[in-house]
């Protein structure tokens, strides 16, 4: 299996995301930064959102992708790239694919939402699906890269990725410096880890969180265990968030700099979903909403009066959206 950056255990640095931040510009917009007087009365705190739900593709995603295609060589770009994700990750290598003229294989699940799936194939890299119940994207993943060569593109767990979904909150706290909190959704954990790195570095008292759903507490389990804890292919409408296990890379960052991680239920990430859509006129998936939803449930601990909140995608099947609207009714 080919993997590009082998020193991928590689401690990341505050350097790397400022690095980064240079190379994304190829592709990733500046999202803005909003608030809402409603949401804050709520919350009873004042709230940043940093948009990514606005960004190139929908998501974050393309940031750490493309700051790892920036960096392959000549003859790995020849070869091709192979990733897995549920969509996001897809459709953002496959518009950094598609930048850099290079062949993308995407090993999606079968059940991955719809609206991902189609937007992903509009830049026409092969898609391979497979069932997360009974197989392993993982090991399709490293099947494609050895029968073809291909370089397989972590979705998550790599220094490149890291640093490139760090720009994210090194936006934010540019614009934002003096925040007390900045709020993150966990799932692999590579937004929240190049959060931490670029966050403690500007800030050295800032407070980061994690927020996972409820049936999706991976991260939760294993911090407080002290180990990367394995559970069963969690079902939450956060389809974004379904990772089982934290990552290798990922885990230790977290651990080490992270104050703690915050839990959602479905219908707090539903509620919440509902709330930024027909209150503030932002369209954002459930896996994008669960920072804001831990902070509009009051899930933080005191003394917290400014917070940054990523909401980190906005891809969401119109039917699912429709559910979740319905419900209120």
């Amino acid at each position: 299996m080919s993997v590009a950056g082998q020193a991928s255990g590689q401690a990341i640095t505050a350097q790397d995301i400022t690095a980064a931040a240079e190379r994304v510009k190829a592709l990733a917009q500046r999202t803005p930064v909003q608030t809402s007087r409603l949401f804050n009365a709520r919350a009873r705190l004042k709230a940043y959102f940093k948009c990514e739900n606005l960004q190139r593709g929908g998501s974050f995603k393309i940031r750490g992708a493309t700051n790892f295609v920036a960096q392959l060589s000549p003859e790995e770009r020849q070869r091709g790239i192979v990733t897995f994700s549920s969509g996001n990750h897809a459709q953002a290598v496959a518009i950094a694919a598609s930048h850099f003229g290079m062949r993308a294989t995407i090993v999606m699940p079968t059940d991955a939402p719809r609206a991902k799936v189609e937007s992903t194939k509009a830049y026409e890299p092969e898609i391979i699906f497979f069932d997360r119940l009974r197989e392993n994207r993982e090991e399709l993943a490293r099947r494609v890269s050895e029968e073809t060569g291909a370089v397989v593109l972590p979705s998550y767990d790599h220094p490149w990725i890291i640093a490139g979904q760090g720009t994210t909150a090194l936006e934010l706290l540019r614009e934002q410096p003096e925040l007390d909190a900045i709020v993150v959704p966990l799932g692999g954990g590579g937004l929240l880890s190049g959060t931490l790195t670029v966050a403690k570095d500007l800030r050295p008292g800032i407070r980061v969180f994690g927020v996972e759903p409820e049936l999706a507490n991976d991260w939760y389990l294993s911090l407080q265990r002290g180990e990367r804890t394995e559970i069963a292919p969690p079902l939450t409408i956060a389809d974004g968030l379904r990772t089982p296990l934290p990552g290798k890379i990922t885990f230790p960052i977290v651990r080490a700099m992270a104050e703690g991680v915050l839990l959602v239920s479905e219908a707090e990430i539903k509620a919440t979903v509902r709330f930024l859509l027909t209150r503030m006129k932002l369209l954002v998936e459930p896996s994008g909403a669960v920072a804001a939803a831990a902070v509009l449930h009051n899930k933080l601990p005191r003394g917290i009066g400014t917070v940054g909140v990523i909401i980190s995608g906005g891809n969401v099947d119109l039917d699912v959206l429709a559910d979740i609207c319905r419900e209120a009714a």
